[in-house]
């Protein structure tokens, strides 16, 4: 495992309860990042994989949706949280850096591609391409702008090791293009956040 991989784990494996409580009713004050979930779920075809799912919130709600969905995530304090929480879901430690197994309808990122060093982005989206089904549909959360921070202390004040890559939608959505995906639709939200949805052509 390379050394931002292993930092991304023990660092969210540090802060797993902390995030938790953090994260649980976040959507609540986020009408649109609340509507970008609600129509990937009535364009989704077939089971989603939540990729980076943490505690399993998004995962939760898909599933309140109407969508067949499971998570996948790096830390296993994370996903053992999410089983502990969702316990009829299925989540399940693993890494957008490798194949991810059986065809899926659809993907959802949010915000945890913001880890992935450049370099790394093209094979991770080639992962996903692979992993979705002919028409399946993508959905990326991420941070806007055009640096990397180094986050050394993170959720309750535990201490934390992850560099965080804020990025440009178009430069995102080169990559997807890149990858052979057709971009349908960029969301900004606010000053620095946006939502991707992007299609396997």
């Amino acid at each position: 495992m390379s050394d931002w991989l292993a930092d991304t784990r023990d660092s969210y494996d540090t802060v797993a309860v902390s995030y938790a409580d953090h994260t649980r009713d976040l959507l609540d004050g986020l009408p649109h990042l609340r509507a970008a979930l609600r129509l990937f779920a009535e364009e989704v075809r077939g089971p989603v994989a939540d990729v980076g799912c943490g505690p399993g919130t998004i995962t939760a709600l898909l599933n309140e949706l109407g969508v067949d969905a499971f998570g996948i995530d790096l830390s296993p304090a994370m996903i053992s949280l999410a089983r502990r929480n969702h316990p009829g879901l299925r989540f399940e430690v693993g890494s957008m850096t490798e194949p991810l197994g059986d065809p899926v309808g659809g993907i959802i990122a949010w915000w945890s591609l913001i880890h992935v060093p450049d370099d790394e982005v093209p094979a991770v989206f080639g992962h996903f391409r692979e992993a979705l089904r002919p028409d399946g549909l993508l959905q990326l959360g991420f941070h806007v702008g055009d640096e990397t921070r180094l986050k050394t202390r993170g959720y309750g004040g535990h201490p934390m090791r992850v560099h965080v890559h804020l990025r440009e939608p178009e430069r995102v959505a080169e990559w997807l293009r890149e990858a052979g995906f057709t971009v349908e639709a960029r969301w900004l939200l606010g000053e620095d956040g946006a939502v991707l949805f992007a299609r396997r052509g």
